[in-house]
């Protein structure tokens, strides 16, 4: 027997737009409470777990075993959204990490096509034979993604001859194995991609010659490089469907500023995304020692803000986003040891 979900809207509200080309709009959400503070600008930064979605390269900057979570509702509560992330570093500048997400929604009604009787004027005359509005069933929707990352470090002093000299670049390259598996009911989706990410960073001061400036770091990641799919065992129509998940470039630079007189840290950053349109990322990071840091960003007319409160190596994170659906609030924890 077929299945009427007149609720599919709420289903098409987690991911924005429908199926198909955009079968991978869960995962354009993603991950951490930190990135999500500043505008989701975070590719050149990439310096905590989330990096394996950000920019996989990142975590070869991490010398520290983390651990991260992260738990946010969004629209309103209607669905749930959860992130787990470890990153492990090894010898020889290599680190290694796995990050794992998960988009759900419960309790969607569902009403069978058996209690459909005639055709919709034949039911708008006799209201007696319109559908009661209960619902027969109750089913669930889950995104996940699985992501194994491995990065390395690279240190490269660039001559610039006889007359100059050298100018210093930490050089990171990563990458990442996903698994996605779509489960809508009884019918289920898998599917596997790949990602290729890199990362520079050099000391303006040594560039310029002037000891209070910092660094500059540029970033790219290429998201499911050539296209991923995910394909449907649709359990009612016993058949395969396939919907294809875009390849997306990420750009991203960043200036990270020390102001040594107030013993604080202040990063500018600007991503843009090529997976649709073309979408630009604003953040800025404020961080005060080792204690407190303050975010905001900006991105396709929203606004985010965030905060984190660090106690030795512990890290409480926050973020604020607007959204024109409904405003979301992430919290999460990394630990460092």
């Amino acid at each position: 027997m077929k299945k009427i979900n007149i609720i599919l809207i709420v289903l098409l509200l987690s991911v924005s737009l429908f199926a198909g080309r955009y079968a991978g709009d869960f995962m354009v959400i993603g991950s951490g409470v930190r990135s999500s503070g500043m505008g989701k600008a975070f590719t050149a930064i990439a310096d905590d777990g989330s990096a394996i979605y950000w920019n996989a390269s990142g975590i070869a900057q991490m010398r520290k075993t983390e651990i991260g979570i992260m738990r946010a509702f969004l629209y309103n509560g209607l669905a749930s959204y959860d992130n787990f992330s470890f990153c492990q570093p090894l010898p020889n500048e290599v680190t290694i990490g796995f990050n794992w997400t998960r988009l759900s929604i419960d309790d969607i009604p569902v009403f069978l096509e058996e209690h459909l009787v005639g055709n919709s004027s034949f039911r708008s005359a006799y209201y007696e034979y319109n559908l009661t509005g209960d619902p027969d069933d109750w089913m669930t929707s889950t995104d996940d993604l699985i992501q194994f990352a491995f990065a390395k470090h690279i240190h490269y002093d660039l001559n610039l001859g006889w007359l100059f000299f050298d100018v210093p670049f930490e050089l990171y390259f990563g990458g990442n194995i996903k698994y996605i598996k779509r489960k809508i009911d009884d019918s289920i989706g898998n599917g596997t991609g790949f990602d290729f990410s890199f990362l520079t960073r050099t000391s303006l001061s040594v560039l310029f010659e002037k000891d209070w400036l910092g660094d500059f770091t540029f970033g790219v990641n290429f998201q499911d490089i050539g296209g991923s799919d995910i394909t449907w065992d649709v359990v009612d129509d016993n058949s395969d469907h396939q919907d294809e998940v875009l390849m997306n470039s990420k750009l991203g630079m960043a200036l990270i500023q020390p102001l040594s007189f107030i013993n604080s840290t202040l990063t500018l950053s600007h991503d843009i995304d090529y997976i649709y349109d073309t979408v630009h990322h604003f953040g800025l990071e404020y961080k005060y020692k080792e204690l407190v840091e303050f975010r905001l960003g900006y991105y396709d007319t929203n606004f985010t803000t965030g905060l984190t409160i660090k106690y030795k190596d512990f890290s409480v994170d926050y973020a604020f986003l607007t959204n024109n659906i409904a405003n979301t609030n992430r919290v999460g924890m990394r630990v460092n040891f």
